[in-house]
């Protein structure tokens, strides 16, 4: 089930279980996974996008052996806080993808996320190859850390 507003997403939550970041591109998804407790997110791998039927295959897979409770999707807002066409794949990927799984799936804005790893990654001395390779679910992992230090205060 999709949820809009963050609350109704955390109330949604069955307790103890990990949570998904997605960092979705229009050609990598960046993913990022939780321990059980909800206090640190982990980068965890960067999914090439080929179909959605691929693609999601590959997340279901991540989701059934992480025992994933809930999945929370970046969500590109302009700066101003409008929503672009980028907010509109990201909300049709949603629906696609509740099609497939009973989880609850809520939205993060990640707006400055890619800026936020891309500076973690120059300041760890990261190769601008090896930045290129990571970026994706590092991002995915600063968007999910965002939602988890939130859910600590509901």
């Amino acid at each position: 089930m999709i949820h809009d507003a963050f609350e109704e997403f955390a109330a949604a939550l069955r307790p103890m279980t990990a949570l998904m970041g997605l960092d979705l591109g229009e050609k990598t998804i960046g993913v990022a996974v939780s321990d059980r407790m909800r206090g640190v997110a982990s980068p965890l791998e960067t999914v090439r996008r080929k179909k959605f039927t691929l693609d999601s295959a590959r997340l279901l897979e991540l989701i059934a052996d992480r025992e994933i409770g809930g999945i929370i999707l970046g969500l590109p807002k302009n700066m101003d806080g409008t929503e672009g066409p980028r907010c509109q794949s990201t909300r049709a990927f949603a629906r696609n993808l509740s099609r497939l799984t009973e989880l609850s799936i809520g939205f993060w804005d990640e707006r400055l996320s890619t800026v936020a790893a891309e500076k973690a990654l120059l300041e760890a001395d990261t190769t601008r190859k090896r930045r290129g390779q990571v970026i994706d679910h590092v991002a995915a992992g600063y968007i999910l850390q965002g939602a988890l230090d939130r859910l600590r205060f509901l």
